[in-house]
This record gives C-alpha cells, sequence and structure tokens, in this order.
C-alpha cells in the first residue's frame, strides 16, 4: 500500500511541476495564443474554410431587452463565397468580427424594418466594412421604403469621423469614396408577389411582406443557393405569406416570443408599479410570434428544420429553453433549436444535409 501511495505522490509531483511551469510561462503561453487566434482572425480568406453551399450564421440572437449572452437581431448569410447580412442589431458587429465573419467582406446588406433594435449597428457595420477593407465603394444594403431616411441618419452621425480616420490614415487606408452605403430601396407589396431583390450566379434573394403591425413596412427574406434554402422572418406575427415563402426550405430562421414566460414579467412589473413596464409586456404579444404557432406553420410549410432568434424575453440560463418552446418540437416534430449568439448552420450544395456548429465557442479556449 506505501508503494501505491508513493507512486500517487511521484504522479502528484509531477502534475504539480507542469501546472507551476504553465503558471510561470502563462505571460507567454497567452501571447502565442493571441498570434495563434489572430492568424486565424486575419487570414487573407477567412471564408475559405466553408464548402461551397449555404450558410447562415446568429450574429445577434437577442431582441430589445438586456440580454447579457444575446445581441440585437442579426443574422449572417454566406453563400458561396458571399457574405451578406440580415439586419444589424446592438453589438452584431462585433460578434460577426468575433466569428470571423469580417464586415470588410460584407457583399451586401438587408433590412427587414426600422424598429430600433434591428438598426442600431448599422453605422457601426458601415465603418467596420470600410475602415478595415480599404474599401473604394459603399456598403450596398437593400430594405423597403424608409431606408434612404436611416441610412442617411447614420450617415450624418458619423461625418465627422470619417473626415478623423481618413486625416489619421490616409486615403489609402480610408478611401472617401467608400465610406457609408448605398442603398437600394424595394416594395413588397402584400397583394403582389414575392420581389427578386438580388440575383447573382447560383443566388437568389426573395423579399416578402410580413405582419409587425403598426410597423409599415416590414419583409422577411429567401435565400436559394445551388439549391439550399433559407428564411429570415424578421419581426412578425402569425403570416401566411410566410408560410407560403417558406414552402419546402432546409432551415427556418424565425423570431420567438414566450406568452408564457412574458406574462411573468408583465406581473412582476405590475407589483412592482412598473407600470409602463407591464404595458409595454401587454402590447408586444400582438406582433411577434409564440413558438408553438412557429412550429405549427413550419410543419404545414414542410420545413426541415427551425432555429429561433429574436428571442423574448432574455433566456439567462439554458434551463429556461424548455418552457420557452413549450410543445413547439411536439408540434413541429422536427429539429428545433433555440438560438445563440454565434450558432452557425452549413447547408453544403448538393446536399441535404444541415451541420451546426457555434463559432464563438471556438474562442473559449
Amino acid at each position: 500500500m506505501r508503494k501505491v501511495w508513493i507512486g500517487l505522490g511521484a504522479v502528484a509531483g509531477v502534475v504539480a511541476i507542469a501546472l507551476g511551469g504553465a503558471w510561470l510561462f502563462r505571460a507567454q503561453l497567452a501571447e502565442a495564443g493571441m498570434r495563434k487566434l489572430y492568424e486565424t482572425a486575419l487570414a487573407t480568406d477567412p471564408l475559405a474554410e466553408l464548402p461551397d453551399g449555404l450558410h447562415v450564421g446568429l450574429c445577434g440572437s437577442g431582441a430589445p431587452m438586456p440580454d447579457p449572452t444575446r445581441a440585437g437581431p442579426c443574422v449572417a448569410v454566406v453563400a458561396g463565397k458571399d457574405l451578406f447580412v440580415v439586419d444589424s442589431g446592438s453589438g452584431s458587429t462585433r460578434n460577426m468580427l468575433l466569428m470571423n465573419l469580417p464586415p470588410p467582406r460584407l457583399s451586401a446588406a438587408f433590412v427587414t424594418h426600422y424598429h430600433s433594435d434591428h438598426i442600431a449597428d448599422l453605422g457601426e457595420l458601415m465603418l467596420q466594412r470600410w475602415g478595415g477593407g480599404a474599401a473604394h465603394a459603399p456598403l450596398p444594403i437593400y430594405g423597403p421604403p424608409g431606408l434612404d431616411q436611416v441610412v442617411k441618419g447614420f450617415q450624418d452621425a458619423y461625418t465627422l469621423d470619417r473626415g478623423y480616420r481618413t486625416a489619421h490614415h490616409g486615403e489609402a487606408v480610408m478611401p472617401p469614396s467608400g465610406f457609408g452605403a448605398v442603398t437600394h430601396v424595394f416594395t413588397a407589396d402584400p397583394n403582389g408577389p414575392d420581389v427578386l431583390v438580388l440575383e447573382k450566379p447560383g443566388l437568389k434573394v426573395w423579399a416578402f411582406p410580413v405582419k409587425h403591425d403598426p410597423v409599415h413596412p416590414a419583409v422577411a427574406y429567401r435565400f436559394e443557393y445551388k439549391g439550399r434554402t433559407a428564411v429570415i422572418s424578421g419581426d412578425t406575427g402569425p403570416s401566411e405569406r410566410l408560410v407560403k415563402a417558406a414552402k419546402g426550405v432546409d432551415l427556418l430562421v424565425h423570431e420567438g416570443l414566450s406568452p408564457n414566460l412574458v406574462a411573468i414579467q408583465a406581473d412582476v412589473a405590475k407589483k412592482a408599479g412598473r407600470t409602463n413596464y407591464a404595458h409595454i409586456f401587454h402590447d408586444i404579444l400582438d406582433y411577434h410570434t409564440a413558438p408553438e404557432t412557429v412550429a405549427s406553420e413550419a410543419k404545414t410549410a414542410g420545413v426541415r428544420e427551425v432555429l429561433f432568434y429574436h428571442i423574448i424575453p432574455p433566456l439567462p440560463v439554458r434551463a429556461l429553453e424548455g418552457p420557452f418552446l413549450g410543445r413547439s418540437r411536439a408540434i413541429f416534430g422536427g429539429p428545433m433549436k433555440v438560438g445563440r449568439d454565434g450558432d452557425f448552420a452549413s447547408l453544403p450544395a448538393g446536399s441535404t444535409e444541415i451541420k451546426w456548429s457555434n463559432r464563438l465557442d471556438l474562442l473559449k479556449l
């Protein structure tokens, strides 16, 4: 027995020495790790690792309510070698950078509607694309009527900064011609067909109206690339147009509001005398969609998988995902995820497979 304890003591000693050595050299190890991360982040082509296909990532899975784990609504879409983004919620541009989906690679951005939580980061998005890539042309942004006013407001707010950065870094690094955005406004008539807003080889992006009264206009988008498809809902209540547009898609990225959890918020706010909050919690029920309703619509449309984003209310612990979904999984009968920032779905061309990862988890050393 004594020999066993001596053996265990020797092992413990080796481990302690190893840990002690690691502690002594922690600064050097941290620097080496930092270099490795930057080698990945600053690679010449950060999208080269992705197979040809359609890829959908959450650069923001949250909503207006504060959630330390979720940025404002933002969906990144990679089609082949083109990077797009749908909406630009608060904090989402930083998430894009952390997910190694750099704004300088953006081919275009799309906006679903003009609620503040969906446009809060547009100025930062435009700036990062310009400064990070020495862009010589503005960012193309597509959206329904109202886009010109919104983009002009952000450009006006960033005009002073534009001058500072060009003066400091020079026109070769911050070309004046690349600042801001160029708008592409379209109208999606509730009584008309879906609108083809962008077409490139192998790629079509369609827009169609959704119900988000009193917000007019509000649209969703359907991406088609080499046989793979995804629909991104934006904010919407139950929508027949969305069911039609999502017919047979591989992935439905849909907003979700849990009435039972919001009821808890409303009850607490009322008892605390926070009548304004209680009123808001009541009002938001009628222009968002309960997860069970999303599940029913997705089943009717024949969707293959569902990813929830624009999560209401915040879910600070994963144990709340069950109460959030309610009976959704049983209703839908297929794969369904409560989205987190960094969630990333890869839909390779010529396949029916959907591969999941989380590009923020890769940073957790």
